[in-house]
């Protein structure tokens, strides 16, 4: 199986998830895998490796900011391209999860062309 990526999807909406699902559903030679919260995300991180998560920010217990910063701290992780999508607009947290190492910035409700258009490159240079 050669050549197969996998995309970790971490949002506590399972409707969301779906969504993502869906919208990147062409892609090919590529695995998907779901957590309902940043916790899990970190778990299923260390049961086998990603090719590129796609993460909330606003889920209980652990903010999907944290997860982000537990990425990019850890030698194993932190070159793995995350796409942070979620309903914070403002200036502040878009900076702020540049800033913690970010590799695209959504909002919801997304456009599915526009996140297949970012998420297609970061898995061609993993």
């Amino acid at each position: 199986m050669k050549g197969l990526k996998k995309i970790l999807i971490v949002d506590d909406s399972p409707t969301i998830r779906r969504m993502v699902l869906a919208s990147l559903r062409t892609l090919s030679n590529t695995l998907f895998d779901e957590a309902g919260n940043g916790l899990e995300a970190i778990e299923k991180l260390a049961q086998e490796p990603v090719d590129l998560m796609i993460l909330d920010l606003n889920m209980p217990g652990m903010h999907g900011l944290e997860v982000l910063q537990f990425v990019r701290s850890h030698e194993k992780y932190r070159n793995i391209p995350v796409i942070v999508l979620t309903t914070k607009y403002d200036a502040d947290s878009r900076a702020s999860a540049i800033a913690n190492g970010a590799s695209f910035y959504m909002t919801k409700p997304f456009d599915p062309t526009a996140l297949m258009a970012h998420v297609s490159p970061l898995l061609q240079t993993k």
